[in-house]
């Protein structure tokens, strides 16, 4: 069963990444959490399949996940992109060595708006209004069930050759299932700060860190984060990115590889 997991996972990544490569300004924000201002521009396209793969351990209990998602960003405006995410999940837990869950599936569809409303000397806000859509199978731990909404406000301030990102947002979760609405809070803030810097031709070095709050009404200690990676311009409208995330607290997941590739045509 453990191969015949592992396969299909990998058979999913594969041939969305063919699928990536055989399809076809602003940057491609992957592998960072935090967001930029960029923004595809007036007719333009930007196609993104991102993946990660966590591994979170806690005493005897153990959990593995992996996500791919495909993420097709459209310039309404030379300001204004509209971003429709469709994400797949698989995920496992172990306690004490025996496996007692192991789900996979479409998780919950996200839609947003990413609006540039301010542009100067290098200094650039935005917002991105968000909704997510209750896709997931709510049963299996990959969605929420009910409809749910974000907005976060972005600044970039750019000074070749580095670039500096800073993100605040709000997320409100709604949750169908009583368990859910009562193990989770439904009114999660978040926070995190970004740095990229051109270190060679064609290739940029990024960092972050965040912190949000926790979703768990148990805890008040709130999941925070650390991640380093690199992107590489194969060309002018082809990137792809690697990153390595790290939890800073035990709430965060212990540890993240990323993985992306984005098209703009």
């Amino acid at each position: 069963m453990g191969f015949q997991h592992f396969r299909l996972r990998f058979k999913v990544w594969f041939f969305l990444l063919i699928f990536v490569l055989l399809t076809a300004d602003g940057f491609a924000a992957h592998p960072l959490v935090t967001d930029d201002t960029g923004t595809q521009g007036k007719g333009k396209f930007q196609l993104e399949i991102t993946s990660e793969f966590t591994y979170d351990k806690e005493a005897e209990t153990k959990q593995t996940g992996t996500e791919v998602s495909a993420a097709l960003s459209a310039g309404i405006t030379d300001s204004t992109d509209i971003v429709l995410s469709l994400p797949y999940a698989w995920s496992k837990t172990e306690e004490s060595g025996v496996e007692t869950s192991d789900e996979n599936g479409i998780s919950d569809i996200s839609l947003e708006l990413k609006w540039r409303f301010y542009e100067k000397d290098g200094l650039s806000f935005a917002l991105k209004p968000g909704l997510t859509l209750p896709t997931g199978d709510e049963n299996k731990g990959l969605g929420n069930g009910r409809a749910s909404y974000a907005l976060v406000f972005i600044t970039t301030k750019e000074a070749e050759p580095w670039a500096f990102h800073l993100n605040l947002g709000y997320t409100h979760n709604e949750y169908k299932l009583q368990a859910d609405k009562d193990a989770n809070r439904k009114d999660i803030w978040h926070a995190s700060a970004a740095v990229e810097v051109e270190t060679a031709r064609n290739l940029k070095a990024v960092g972050n860190i965040g912190v949000e709050r926790n979703p768990d009404k148990s805890s008040n200690t709130h999941p925070a984060f650390v991640l380093g990676g690199l992107i590489y311009c194969i060309s002018e409208n082809l990137d792809i990115d690697f990153g390595l995330k790290a939890g800073l607290n035990k709430p965060e997941t212990d540890f993240t590889a990323l993985l992306g590739v984005a098209l703009r045509f």
